[in-house]
């Protein structure tokens, strides 16, 4: 009976953090799609968007449906181990059975289809360089994005500061791209100064910070995935335990 009951507990502590995480998600959520001025809502304006860029516009939608799913795997967690419900451990380890189903898919489908991933990052990748030459400088809000990214990120560019000439900004600055580009130098940040600094594109970036994690990233995955098959288990366990003290 201890045991039973310590499983109780724990699938009660670890359901009500699920359920909180998916709250909090479904919030930031909503908030996205309120938010008209957020960045989702900017990416819309830039030109010669590719089609894969512009699904980044229902990422609002994406975490309102994960902070749904949450909320329910959680309440159904919570509520089946307290009111000792076997219909709703079954169908907590349905759902969660049906959403590692799908992350192995997930999965598979990113190995399999790796190439065509890259293609996506290079559609991605030509319109994030346009959208410097055609708006940075002159569009407020293209400006504002890549200012903000830059100097938080500590990158020059999509990909480097060559991105920049013919831009706006290029043109009526006599020639220089933006000072994120030359850091630590404090005459005007030329072309050939930014290509002699240190200093990287966003892009390479980002992929540099990916390829330095994956370990982690993988961890995580792994991690996540043992959790669910733990859940899995105990709401089982529970299940026929209930199933057999009620027969």
């Amino acid at each position: 009976m201890g045991c039973y009951g310590f499983l109780k507990g724990m699938m009660f502590v670890f359901n009500g953090i699920i359920f909180l995480a998916g709250a909090a998600i479904l919030g930031v959520g909503i908030w996205v799609k309120v938010d008209s001025g957020s960045i989702l809502s900017f990416l819309g304006k830039i030109p010669n968007v590719p089609t894969e860029l512009s699904q980044v516009l229902n990422v609002g939608y994406l975490l309102i449906a994960i902070g749904v799913l949450l909320v329910v795997i959680g309440f159904l967690g919570c509520c089946g181990a307290v009111k000792e419900s076997k219909c709703m451990l079954l169908l907590f380890f349905v759902i969660v059975l049906l959403v590692f189903i799908a992350e192995v898919a997930g999965a598979i489908v990113i190995l399999v289809f790796r190439p065509l991933a890259d293609q996506v990052f290079t559609k991605i990748g030509t319109a994030a360089a346009q959208s410097i030459q055609t708006g940075y400088g002159s569009n407020a809000d293209v400006t504002g994005l890549w200012n903000t990214t830059m100097s938080t990120m500590q990158c020059c560019g999509f990909n480097n500061a060559s991105d920049f000439v013919d831009s706006p900004y290029y043109r009526s600055n006599g020639n220089q791209v933006p000072p994120q580009c030359c850091p630590g130098f404090t005459n005007p940040c030329s072309l050939t100064v930014a290509n002699n600094s240190t200093i990287s594109g966003c892009f390479p970036k980002i992929k540099q910070l990916i390829d330095n994690n994956t370990v982690a990233i993988v961890a995580v995955a792994l991690g996540i995935a043992a959790l669910e098959i733990c859940a899995m288990a105990v709401s089982m366990i529970l299940y026929c335990r209930i199933k057999s003290m009620k027969s």
